[in-house]
């Protein structure tokens, strides 16, 4: 088992180091004095604020993975995702909800949107986020961030690791954090029908409340994951191929996440 800690040093081999788009937990005050309570939200911050990224990416290698990073020459595309990020925060009404990404097709750039919405979350010194990787047939995140994991989610659903801690890893970007998809399974809706996901979830918001959470799930035109997930998650957004899709598949894949769920669209170019 790795701990989150220990995980934090291990982010794999760094090979030599670009897709579109149009673990300090929160110290939650228990006292019922407010300036107690406002002392404690403070040394939380700092403590968010300071993590510790046992080895930081470089622009270069964040460049070659088109991953947003404050120095980043286009700053439009950094700014896309501060916008998303306001819209979601507002939506949110300040809770850690669970988002879900998912695509009308394969290659649709849902990870990649799942990705850069985390790394754009984790710019706030006063929050952290949690990515998970949830595409169990085609999982990606973890080679876009350099990194070689031990375990993952399906070790820790099957109870061959314990602790959650030992499936979250360090990525090398400030605040953000990665829980891989770990050993390849094809029956992917039996561990997302299963109670111990549900149960996994909800501890997750519990635990970790200043860090919001993301799931990149598999497309929802060609499986049923994304929508047993859905259920699972507060909200949806989906990620249509420019140039790519019908307006019908368009319309069956919000029909599928149910208008309830569906935070937004985003059209990646």
């Amino acid at each position: 088992m790795i701990p989150e800690d220990e995980a934090r040093k291990k982010t794999g081999e760094r090979p030599n180091g670009v897709v579109d788009l149009d673990a300090k937990r929160s110290m939650v005050p228990r006292s019922p004095n407010h300036e107690h309570e406002l002392a404690s939200l403070v040394a939380a911050s700092k403590q968010i604020a300071s993590m510790a990224e046992p080895t930081k990416l470089t622009p270069e290698e964040l460049d070659a993975k088109k991953i947003i990073y404050p120095e980043m020459a286009d700053h439009s595309v950094i700014d896309s995702f501060r916008e998303l990020r306001t819209k979601l925060t507002q939506l949110a009404r300040g809770e850690n909800q669970i988002t879900m990404i998912t695509s009308v097709c394969p290659r649709g750039g849902s990870t990649h949107v799942a990705l850069n919405l985390a790394a754009a979350f984790s710019l706030d010194e006063s929050k952290t986020s949690l990515l998970i990787d949830c595409n169990l047939r085609n999982p990606g995140l973890h080679d876009r961030l350099y990194l070689d994991p031990e375990y993952g989610l399906t070790d820790f659903l099957e109870k061959e690791v314990v602790g959650i801690d030992s499936i979250i890893y360090a990525t090398g970007i400030h605040r953000l954090r990665l829980i891989p998809v770990g050993r390849r399974r094809e029956a992917a809706s039996e561990f997302f029908t299963s109670l111990r996901m549900k149960a996994f979830l909800d501890v997750l918001k519990r635990r970790y409340p200043d860090r919001h959470i993301f799931v990149d799930a598999p497309p929802v035109g060609s499986s049923a994951d994304a929508r047993i997930l859905s259920h699972l998650c507060d909200r949806s957004i989906l990620v249509v191929p420019y140039g790519r899709v019908l307006e019908s598949q368009v319309f069956s894949a919000v029909d599928a996440l149910g208008e309830d769920k569906l935070a937004g669209v985003i059209l990646n170019k």
